[in-house]
């Protein structure tokens, strides 16, 4: 199915290159059109975040197959800041950038699984995965 492709998040031209291969990625697994754009904006948003809060970091992105079911899995890593309370920034609204708060939260409503690691002056790692129906 497949290897990971990775790209390096340090400029707004490399958030919409991580979108654009998230989209391939997903058409060729066979998501729907509107399936497609729900994993672009769910890894826009983790990109975004990468350059807000750690300037820089990456994006995984991996075709999934798991018994019956196919998938992606996308991975957003950075040695950033990390993030001092993570329930909290999961909550909508909260931000501590000015921004409307809909990032972490609005991505973990666009995927079936979501995982986030993440520590203050370590860095963060975002697993998201979405599988196909």
């Amino acid at each position: 199915m497949g290897g990971e492709t990775v790209q390096v998040i340090t400029t707004d031209a490399d958030v919409v290159a991580a979108r654009q291969r998230g989209r391939l990625i997903a058409a060729h697994i066979g998501f729907t059109i509107g399936d497609q754009t729900v994993i672009a904006a769910a890894i826009s948003e983790l990109a975004r975040n990468i350059l807000l809060y750690a300037r820089h970091g990456e994006v995984v992105l991996e075709p999934l197959q798991q018994s019956d079911r196919v998938g992606i899995k996308i991975t957003a890593r950075d040695q950033g800041p990390g993030i001092r309370d993570v329930p909290r920034a999961l909550t909508d609204g909260f931000s501590t950038s000015g921004g409307l708060g809909l990032g972490l939260p609005g991505a973990r409503r666009l995927v079936d699984e979501f995982e986030i690691n993440s520590a203050p002056g370590k860095g963060t790692v975002v697993v998201m995965k979405k599988w196909k129906l």
